[in-house]
Formats: structure tokens, sequence, C-alpha cells
């Protein structure tokens, strides 16, 4: 796909936006065009992949536990990080009541789920659904890789420049994701008031399972090398793979919505279209990502209809390529893209629409 002026839907238009304001239809319109096989979602299915990635993060962290030779350690920490993000995509599902028709099974399934993540599920939720949704790619609301403007930029202190430069980095999104998304909306998100008891309550789980965990690998550390060894088992186990996870979720979500020509938009000319269809990219992978990512990297018809079960994705891309071909950005996915992308694109200018280095070049995408 290419994103080029094309007709859809009946309607002229201009950079793949409906002329004369009338996006958030078109967004429907859109949407009118999935299948209706998308939205099946049976319990049964649901449940067996649960149960297969359960099955896949118990393996490796008995593994971890087992081995101390690197040889061992190294590709099962990635693969430990993989079946967390597979786990965490899950969850995702489960937030959104695509996983299930159930709100108690999506509920107990997702909180499961985003544990080995260390993610209380009703505080993702509330602001991946109801912020980052409902305002993808919207300037002063949507907080998931919002770009800072030059002017933004120069007021910052060094230090924080320095902090700006590293989590832009092909490096970065692991610091990026641990301070600004866990740490800053996650652990010290505060709630809206009717929902204090439900994030004090996923957060005690979260706490609970995290004591626990840490617990048991210590004990089983302490009694094959002491005070060392329980400080290796809880590193080897829990602690490498977390942060691991964290750079390639942080990796996940920037490819997802940054790239020269993604657009980011001013408040008063965001709409639900420009948000959701052109706030992303369908990326294509190769088969065996999805064995832990769960097409997560479709991710503009997740946007379009985010109750689709992931396992219909596919489907639902589809769709929208026989139809918005020109609209929706689709491209095979390269590692070099990625790392072209961090060198490029750091700072944004909302009122012209362009992506600017930090010498304040305007990035052509």
């Amino acid at each position: 796909m290419t994103a080029v002026a094309t007709v859809h839907g009946g309607e002229p238009t201009q950079g793949g936006l409906p002329r004369g304001g009338r996006s958030a239809a078109s967004l429907k319109t859109v949407a009118a065009i999935l299948p209706g096989e998308c939205y099946e979602r049976p319990t049964g299915r649901g449940l067996a992949v649960f149960a297969r990635d359960l099955t896949l993060y118990a393996g490796v962290v008995m593994v971890l536990a087992w081995s101390d030779s690197l040889v061992v350690l190294i590709p099962a920490w990635l693969v430990a990080a993989s079946t967390i993000s597979g786990l965490f995509v899950l969850g995702h599902d489960a937030a959104h009541r695509a996983l299930f028709r159930s709100a108690r099974l999506n509920y107990c399934v997702g909180q499961v789920a985003m544990l080995p993540s260390l993610h209380a599920f009703s505080v993702w939720a509330y602001g991946h659904n109801r912020i980052h949704h409902a305002f993808a790619a919207c300037e002063g609301m949507d907080f998931v890789w919002h770009p800072a403007t030059p002017d933004q930029y120069a007021r910052l202190s060094p230090l924080a420049k320095l902090l700006h430069r590293i989590e832009w980095s092909a490096l970065g999104s692991g610091v990026y994701y641990l301070r600004a998304m866990w740490w800053g909306k996650i652990v010290r998100g505060v709630p809206p008031p009717r929902l204090r008891a439900a994030f004090r309550r996923d957060r005690l789980i979260v706490a609970g399972y995290f004591i626990a965990a840490s617990a048991l690998l210590v004990v089983a550390g302490a009694r094959r090398g002491g005070a060392v060894g329980a400080a290796a088992m809880w590193l080897k186990v829990f602690g490498v793979p977390w942060l691991l996870w964290n750079s390639a979720i942080g990796w996940a979500v920037y490819i997802h919505h940054i790239a020269p020509d993604v657009r980011w938009h001013p408040r008063r000319r965001w709409s639900k279209f420009r948000g959701q269809v052109e706030g992303g990219t369908v990326y294509q992978v190769p088969r065996w990502v999805n064995v832990f990512w769960h097409n997560i990297f479709l991710h503009v018809p997740h946007h379009i209809d985010p109750s689709i079960p992931f396992y219909h994705l596919p489907r639902a891309a589809a769709a929208l390529e026989a139809r918005y071909a020109a609209t929706v950005r689709e491209r095979p996915y390269r590692l070099r893209d990625y790392v072209r992308t961090t060198r490029r694109c750091k700072l944004y200018d909302f009122e012209r629409g362009v992506w600017l280095g930090y010498d304040g070049a305007e990035v052509v995408a």
C-alpha cells in the first residue's frame, strides 16, 4: 500500500483525508467494510492460546532457573521476553473485551496475562482505552510516544535533553517505556475518582505477585549459593527478562505510531479518522514473530475497531487493503527502517505536520 491521495467511499480526498471535515463519519464507513466474521470470538480459542502462552512462559522460567550457562541463558532470556510479550498482547485484547464475550473472563485472563509484565490491568486498560485509543496521534492528549516540539525541547534542562536523546534513539525504547509508561502511568498514574478502588485492587494484586515470585526465587537461589545465588536467581529469572520486555514493548509501540510519514495533529485539526487510520502503520512480519506477538503489528485495523480479536486481524487487514489501499499505509517490517526513523524523527512541528531532527532539518517521508 502507498499513502497517496485517493477517492474512497465516494468522497474526494486530499492526503488520504476526506474533505469537508467529515472524518468521523468516514471512520465509521471504514469500519463498516470489515467482515462480520472478524467479530467472532469463541471462548475455547481464547483459552487455548492463553494456556499455550502460559505454558511457554512457565517452561522458559524453569529453563532459566535450572541453567547458569550463558549459552542457555541468552536465548532463553530472549524467549522469556517474547513470551511475556505474548501474554501482554492477550491481556491487551482482554482489556478491549476482544478476547471473550464475558467481561469477567476478560478481566480474569487479562489480569493473569499482565502479571509477568507487572502491569495492573485496570490501570493499563484505562490509559490505553480511554486516552490512547480515544485520542491517537492527538497533540496534548495521546501520551504514547508523544513527540516534543522544538520549543518544548529547547526549554528542557541539559539532563532532560540528554534523556530525550537517549529515549528517542534506536536503543532507548526500553528506557522510555520503563520511565514514561510503566513508572509514570502504571505505577504513579492518578485514577479518576470512580476507578480508585479498581486501581488500588489491581495494583495490590501485582504487588502481591511480585513479592511472592521474588521471595520464591530468592529462597531457591539462596539454597544453591547463599546471598549471591539469591541475587543471581532473581536477576536471571525475573529481572533480565522483564527489562528486555520493556525494550521490546517500547520498540513495538514506537514503530506503530512513529515514522516519517505518520502525522500527529493539533487537537483542533484532529479527528478519529486521522488518529485511528492515518496515525499508524500495518507491518507485515515473519510468521514466527506472531507466535508471540499475536498480529499486533497489523495495527491499523486494531485501531479502527479494537474489539476485533487478534486472530482476525489478518482478515480485517485484507479487507482494508482491498478497499482503502491508497489510504492505509502498509509495508514489510525492516529493522533498518526503525533505525533510520530513530535517527531522523526527533521533534515535531504540529502546525506544519512535519518531523524534524534536532538540527531543525525537516524529515522527508
